[in-house]
């Protein structure tokens, strides 16, 4: 089954052609955890990273956009749970306009945690709270481009300001990606330090950002803002790692904690799959989650 498949009979038709036994997850913890938040949905967040889990991953981060069946399904889902988020190194308002999620009946209450959670949207007032921009990444943004031409790094990678609180360095469109990858590393490490930030490794991008601010912590920090009784995270990339991490963490204090991947093509990191209770394909197959879980709690 593809999640082109998905995408074109629609989240529901999808999610009929998946059996149950797809959404069970192969590890003890996930199984629990899952019991815990059908048994008791008023107490259950569900978090998820936006790029490669609800929306498809695609050459031009600006052209991304939710799979079209993303915010019908946590629409469904969300009024029964104790909070729904999304997780996001975008800027808040970004990932709202490209998900379509302002306005729709049933996300009410949905918050979107921007920048790793250094920013905040939220659906009940339709505002975005966000601190001053960091003064590394000013300096950064600043010297970046005459950097990459200097090390002779500029030909195919190209920067993202990602709304003034990091800078990325995408590698996709180089003759060889992962070669560009792994040169950029260490420069990018040096230049990230000398003005206080950190690089924060992804697929082929490699995003300068503050420290001490990942998905882990802001998932962490809003689970304990709602008084969450179990916690579902859904993510498809290293920077999830971090919320990974997070959820682990909290299992081991007894809060139920289920990890889905998004695994929607070979580029999926090893280290996520592997520590994933539930993987699902791609977006499409997030989709078809949401409307499963929907669909047992109605």
């Amino acid at each position: 089954m593809t999640a082109d498949r998905g995408s074109r009979e629609g989240p529901l038709g999808y999610a009929r052609l998946m059996s149950a036994e797809t959404f069970t997850p192969h590890t003890p913890e996930g199984r629990d955890a899952l019991t815990a938040l059908l048994a008791h949905p008023e107490r259950a967040v569900v978090a998820l990273d936006f790029d490669g889990t609800l929306a498809p991953i695609v050459p031009d981060p600006d052209q991304a956009r939710a799979h079209p069946g993303a915010a019908p399904a946590l629409a469904r889902l969300a009024p029964r749970l104790a909070a729904a988020a999304i997780i996001t190194g975008r800027p808040a308002g970004v990932a709202v306009r490209y998900g379509g999620f302002a306005g729709v009946p049933g996300l009410e209450h949905l918050v979107v945690l921007g920048h790793y959670g250094a920013e905040r949207w939220d659906a009940r007032t339709g505002e975005v709270h966000a601190p001053a921009e960091p003064p590394g990444v000013t300096a950064v943004r600043a010297e970046l481009p005459g950097f990459l031409d200097t090390i002779g790094s500029w030909h195919g990678t190209w920067i993202e300001d990602k709304g003034g609180r990091s800078v990325a360095v995408h590698t996709r469109r180089t003759d060889d990606p992962d070669a560009a990858f792994e040169a950029l590393r260490a420069p990018l490490g040096e230049l990230a330090a000398r003005h206080g930030l950190v690089v924060e490794p992804g697929r082929y991008v490699l995003e300068l950002r503050p420290p001490g601010v990942d998905k882990g912590v802001a998932l962490a920090a809003y689970l304990r803002e709602v008084g969450a009784g179990s916690v579902l995270y859904a993510g498809d990339d290293l920077g999830d790692l971090a919320a990974y991490a997070a959820v682990a963490e909290l299992r081991e204090k007894g809060l139920p904690g289920l990890l889905v991947a998004s695994a929607g093509t070979d580029e999926s990191p090893k280290e996520l799959l592997a520590q994933a209770d539930l993987t699902v394909p791609g977006p499409a197959g997030v989709v078809a989650l949401l409307d499963h879980l929907a669909d047992a709690l109605e």
